[in-house]
């Protein structure tokens, strides 16, 4: 019994793993580009930027995930875009990418606002272009700053992977929950559903720790 929870356990972790890493690989990169449109002097699309950021700040993870899964199904009477397995782990990356790019960007913004402008005009009197000042000035110092506040919201993401079930993504607790319901022979066992926090602690703890680690190294900028 042990091994067959075991090996559900470990099929429905590796699901969340990869929604876990395919969400930050997106994420982190459209939240910069977000970042930037929220800070541009062109008015229209800085209040539009932060419109989209605050809709989507204001509203529930979950919310979202049942509007990118469900409603395209309904507006095309039935033909979901997202069928299968594979499917729900697709819309599952989308919701998840949109809604952590977003607060990924509000920590871009405050990253890089708050760098001293004295720095940057520095690099100007010195003849730096903007891209200069921007990657040699600017980044690694927002590096620095961002890098606590970035840990909470990556921790977080990783509880919130199991948000994904609500569609029936089979990710940790999705296997879990399901020997409750007659998973694999068995019916009623309620202590795969509470092993399952014993990845997500794992996981958390390893992640604490690599985190701890990049500060440390980071620790030159002070």
């Amino acid at each position: 019994m042990f091994l067959t929870v075991l090996n559900a356990l470990n099929e429905g972790f590796l699901q969340t793993l990869k929604l876990f890493a395919v969400t930050l690989i997106g994420a982190l990169p459209l939240g910069l580009v977000i970042s930037f449109g929220s800070m541009s002097r062109f008015a229209p699309l800085r209040w539009l930027t932060r419109a989209v950021v605050w809709v989507i700040r204001g509203t529930p993870l979950m919310l979202q995930l049942i509007i990118i899964y469900y409603v395209p199904g309904q507006v095309m009477e039935g033909h979901s875009p997202w069928p299968g397995e594979f499917g729900r782990f697709l819309a599952s990356c989308i919701a998840f990418i949109i809604n952590y790019a977003c607060y990924f960007s509000e920590i871009y913004r405050g990253g890089i606002q708050g760098v001293p402008v004295g720095q940057q005009e520095a690099g100007e009197v010195l003849g730096m272009t903007k891209r200069q000042i921007f990657f040699r000035v600017t980044l690694l110092q927002m590096i620095k700053r961002i890098v606590p506040p970035m840990s909470n919201e990556i921790i977080t993401l990783v509880k919130d992977t199991s948000i994904a079930r609500i569609i029936s993504f089979q990710e940790v607790i999705w296997a879990g929950y399901a020997f409750m319901k007659g998973s694999h022979g068995y019916s009623g066992l309620i202590w795969p559903l509470f092993f399952t926090g014993v990845y997500y602690l794992v996981f958390n703890g390893a992640l604490s720790m690599l985190f701890t680690w990049i500060e440390r190294k980071m620790d030159y900028f002070r």
